[in-house]
């Protein structure tokens, strides 16, 4: 295999600034990840696309906190504030984001489980079917971009890393939440599956 990709990780209304799990400052990468779509042939987006009862909606537990974590059948799970429902203006991809892919993948749609990696559930077995149609493709190079650094681009790079891709995610081209210290946790798993880190400059 010898072509390349570029995936664009969750850059959806819900999660930049207004929105219901706003990460700071994550409409400012629409414009550089619009520059970097014209260096690629082969263009994916994913994009959360939860059901209203989705079992990481902190406010279908009652009286459970937003970040606050429960034991679910596939491990620990952070309780988020309600974003990206099916059909909803929060689940759309920026405005000004070009939406020019070769593929969508919609990830979390299933209520029992949560969905970071474009590659799998969170259960870490259930698949997208992303790596089959890049390995279709002949697709064996990923760039990554997107958000939240330190969660769905962080479990997306991981997980290709694993399953054999070169990954190299554009850190200018990404924002993180950062919650009780998940950047510095992402980045060392990162370097340690062999994910490259580097700017848009650099690339």
């Amino acid at each position: 295999m010898t072509d390349q990709a570029l995936i664009i990780i969750d850059v959806q209304n819900d999660f930049c600034p207004g929105g219901a799990l706003a990460v700071a400052g994550g409409d400012e990468i629409v414009r550089p990840i619009n520059a970097l779509q014209d260096r690629f042939a082969i263009r994916v987006l994913t994009q959360d696309w939860h059901p209203a009862d989705h079992q990481s909606f902190a406010d279908n537990h009652e009286g459970a906190a937003p970040f606050s974590m429960i034991e679910a059948s596939y491990g620990s799970q952070v309780l988020w504030p309600r974003h990206c429902v099916q059909g909803t203006i929060g689940a759309e991809f920026h405005a000004n984001l070009r939406v020019d892919a070769d593929l969508i993948v919609r990830k979390g749609f299933r209520p029992e489980i949560d969905s970071y990696s474009a590659f799998f559930e969170n259960d870490h077995a259930t698949p997208t079917g992303l790596a089959g149609y890049l390995r279709e493709r002949s697709v064996d190079k990923l760039i990554m971009v997107g958000l939240a650094t330190d969660f769905c681009v962080r479990f997306s790079a991981v997980d290709a890393a694993r399953l054999g891709f070169d990954v190299t995610v554009v850190e200018d081209c990404c924002r993180a939440i950062d919650l009780d210290g998940s950047l510095a946790a992402a980045i060392a798993e990162m370097d340690a599956t062999g994910v490259r880190r580097l700017t848009m400059a650099a690339l």
